[in-house]
């Protein structure tokens, strides 16, 4: 079979396809973090726990004591996969794997207080040793990633898929949303759950994005897309509003 008549092993990609990848990156609570170990180059993998920056960038918290810090302060190359199997077979739920460059955030740089505070809205535990003098963000820069959503379902997809920085100023607004929404309004976070099927009170909104959401409640984590763009005139709180009556 000539290479013209092969069939292609990866779908394209569309804006379905970006909100998958979306879900996936920003809904994750913890993934697998590759690396290459600095004395031999053999690949290692760890369990981490993962949150997103405002653009979409994977941000990790890792200890200095950690076998994976070292790799990354040696070589920045690094592969994260998030997505969680649910029931049935393991290989039929949609998983992402992100190929990154790491950037580790000094103590001092300051953009650390922003991450700080997003990380810590999914990951409040963390708070017990966030600050210890070992511990580093670190924000994966993608450079390219494999989405599988299923039988059938691969896609390539380009940093641009998974990392929207054109409205990256929307994110003081998108924080006093949240503050507002949290502080004023927690009933509605509440309807706003039950409408996307959940049945309990104490939700909260985690953190925000240009596309979505994520609520919180206990050790859950839940994905919400906005059905209208806050960067259009009615802002967040048209984006809110409409997903409440709904």
């Amino acid at each position: 079979m000539n290479d013209e008549t092969k069939t292609p092993l990866t779908q394209p990609v569309d804006d379905d396809v970006r909100k998958l990848a979306r879900h996936l990156s920003r809904s994750a609570r913890f993934g697998a973090l590759s690396v290459l170990r600095p004395e031999d180059g053999f690949p290692s993998v760890s369990r981490v726990l993962s949150a997103t920056d405002f653009i979409g960038r994977p941000v990790l918290l890792i200890s200095g004591l950690s076998l994976h810090s070292r790799a990354l302060a040696a070589d920045t190359r690094c592969s994260l996969l998030l997505g969680e199997p649910a029931k049935g077979d393991p290989l039929a739920h949609p998983r992402l794997s992100i190929c990154a460059n790491a950037r580790l955030v000094e103590p001092q740089s300051n953009d650390r207080q922003e991450l700080r505070t997003r990380f810590l809205a999914r990951h409040p535990k963390a708070e017990l040793y966030v600050d210890f003098p070992d511990f580093r963000f670190v924000v994966l820069e993608p450079v390219e990633a494999s989405l599988n959503g299923g039988f059938a379902r691969a896609y390539d997809l380009k940093a641009d898929d998974l990392v929207d920085d054109r409205l990256a100023e929307l994110e003081m607004a998108a924080i006093r949303a949240v503050d507002h929404m949290n502080t004023d309004h927690s009933d509605a976070v509440d309807r706003i759950a039950s409408n996307n099927g959940e049945g309990q009170t104490g939700w909260r909104i985690a953190t925000a994005d240009r596309w979505g959401f994520e609520i919180a409640r206990s050790d859950r984590l839940i994905r919400i897309e906005f059905r209208s763009d806050p960067a259009a005139g009615g802002g967040y709180r048209q984006a809110f509003v409409e997903l409440v009556s709904s």
